[in-house]
């Protein structure tokens, strides 16, 4: 009786890390606010599925809600990797409404939507902390990578012992430098792209592959 017991839990602890090697690793996209997160998910779902995770917008914290796109299967090099992607809120310090209000919405649904982002953000957070099995960060290069939030973060996913690729994104637009984000972050590879044009996606998708494949 012990013996078939003892066979029986071992075949269920076999088949358990055999199933759950299989499952599709979450992949959270991570970064301040209007870094490009979403337009990089788009283009990566669209790229391999067809589809899109999340609308566009030049207003600061659209997304407002962790969005996941499962089953993403991406070929490279005569293998497959399938992941999940999951969007996430952009993470700040402070949602102010009154950046809403810049954007011609009004005071009402500015106060909503800021209050709906700081939901958001401790919503992304609780994701890197429970949820994911690697880290897409994304920045802007035309703008100062060297913030408490972006510190904090790639402190919080060096801490998980989360693998992570940093994107350097909008490499597309004027005054984007890449080496202000490689000096950053010395310890991470740098990978630039233009996820809005398509730019060096081909890297991109090499360096996920190999990172959480």
């Amino acid at each position: 009786m012990g013996l078939l017991t003892g066979l029986r839990d071992s075949i269920s602890r076999v088949t358990e890390r055999l199933f759950s090697a299989s499952d599709p690793k979450r992949i959270g996209i991570y970064g301040p606010p209007n870094a490009g997160k979403t337009t990089l998910a788009n283009r990566i779902a669209r790229d391999w599925t067809g589809d899109a995770v999340g609308p566009e917008s030049h207003v600061p914290h659209e997304t407002r809600r962790a969005r996941r796109k499962e089953n993403v299967e991406i070929e490279r090099n005569g293998s497959t990797v399938t992941i999940d992607i999951v969007d996430t809120p952009g993470v700040t310090t402070k949602v102010d409404y009154k950046e809403f209000l810049e954007h011609d919405i009004d005071e009402e649904d500015a106060v909503r939507r800021s209050r709906e982002a700081t939901e958001g953000v401790a919503e992304a957070m609780h994701w890197l902390r429970e949820d994911v099995d690697g880290v897409i960060y994304v920045l802007d290069s035309t703008e100062d990578p060297f913030t408490q939030v972006n510190t904090m973060l790639i402190g919080i996913i060096e801490s998980q012992d989360l693998p992570v690729l940093i994107l350097a994104n909008k490499t597309d637009l004027e005054g984007s430098n890449i080496k202000q984000i490689e000096n950053a972050f010395p310890q991470h590879q740098t990978i630039p792209l233009s996820a809005l044009e398509g730019d060096n996606m081909d890297e991109v998708y090499d360096m996920i592959a190999e990172y959480f494949g």
